[in-house]
């Protein structure tokens, strides 16, 4: 068996008889109950999941905040201290180097949240590292320095505000947010986002004070019904609002504009990393596109698996999933452009068997800062 790594919360999942897997080169929980369960809890009512997987890069200097402008297609130079924003990392090419979440902290400071280490957080750390050329930056690997959870659902701010000290309180805290704060008498950064669609928070405490929050968070959280939740709740939760998923939805074989990703791509902001690749792709129009798809019987579509028109290959399955809100069965597919008009009806390859999908729209499930 591969060596795994263990984030801080590994001896708490095993109390909570968690079912382990292996995850990114880590050692994961993948549900402690049921799938159903979790995912039904975070929809309802409030979940926790353990991310200390994800890595984070710092990047400080005098120009930190010039510097990420040009690592990523997004706009950054116009944000405020305290503000989040989704973005990519681009090769030269287009294609994704990995998706991101930018935090400024200052001018000078910029934390960057990028995909689960130790696998992207060191080839993110590399790449950016390499296109650091002359701007007066430092950029630190400081993913085992963080923890990380979240806490998803309707009630998850009802449940944390009491605890959370910060400049403001949680409640005035706004979507794509975040604060320096204490939560136990530890101290933490506190952002409000999420992976799962509800509203939620996600908690940063130093790794060795993870184990205290999560401990501490559970313990409140039993009157409004907190559950934990492993991998498989937070894949559910994620595909039935359609969030992409690296090494999925995107690579590095597939561009921003050709998942639905590009109002994040700001031509008009300047220079950055892909915009001439990126640029010609919009001129010429893009050859393909994530679709979402309804499969009504026939199982279950996976990831790779062949989408076909008349027997011709088309596309392929980027996810697919049983929703439990929803409860019934759909797939995310990268589909040639002639074939992704809503009601096109296309067959998915399951088990040697073509089985029928149909062309939707995504997402399924509105996120809630949408429904």
């Amino acid at each position: 068996m591969e060596d795994l790594l263990l984030t801080p919360l590994h001896e708490e999942h095993l109390k909570l008889k968690a079912k382990m897997i292996p995850f990114d080169g880590f050692d994961m929980p993948v549900q402690y109950t049921s799938i159903i369960e979790e995912h039904l809890a975070v929809r309802k009512n409030v979940g926790i999941f353990d991310v200390s997987h994800m890595g984070e890069i710092e990047v400080r200097g005098k120009d930190a905040l010039a510097f990420t402008d040009y690592l990523v297609p997004n706009s950054i130079s116009p944000m405020k201290d305290g503000d989040i924003k989704y973005t990519q990392l681009c090769y030269p090419d287009g294609g994704q180097v990995d998706d991101i979440f930018v935090y400024k902290v200052k001018d000078d400071f910029i934390l960057l949240v990028v995909n689960a280490s130790p696998n992207y957080s060191i080839k993110d750390f590399d790449w950016i590292c390499k296109q650091k050329g002359s701007f007066s930056v430092d950029i630190t690997n400081k993913s085992k320095e963080y923890g990380e959870v979240a806490v998803q659902g309707p009630l998850a701010e009802e449940l944390l505000t009491p605890f959370v000290k910060g400049k403001v309180s949680l409640k005035d805290l706004k979507r794509f947010k975040f604060m320096y704060a204490e939560l136990f008498g530890k101290k933490i950064l506190i952002s409000h986002t999420g992976y799962t669609g509800e509203d939620g928070f996600e908690i940063f405490p130093a790794a060795e004070d993870t184990a205290a929050i999560w401990n501490g968070i559970l313990e409140k959280g039993q009157k409004f019904g907190i559950k934990p939740c492993g991998l498989g709740a937070r894949d559910t939760t994620r595909f039935e609002v359609c969030y992409w998923l690296y090494a999925n939805e995107i690579d590095e074989t597939i561009n921003p504009l050709q998942t639905g990703q590009g109002w994040t791509v700001k031509f008009d902001k300047g220079n950055f990393i892909g915009r001439d690749a990126l640029l010609k792709i919009k001129e010429n129009g893009i050859s393909r596109k994530l679709v979402g798809l309804s499969v009504p019987k026939g199982g279950i579509p996976r990831n790779k698996m062949e989408v076909r028109k008349d027997g011709k290959k088309v596309g392929y399955i980027t996810s697919g999933n049983y929703c439990p809100s929803l409860q019934k069965v759909y797939a995310i597919a990268i589909v040639d452009l002639p074939y992704t008009d809503n009601g096109t009806e296309l067959d998915v390859v399951i088990r040697n068997k073509e089985v029928k999908a149909i062309v939707i729209d995504r997402p399924f499930l509105l996120p809630v800062n949408k429904r």
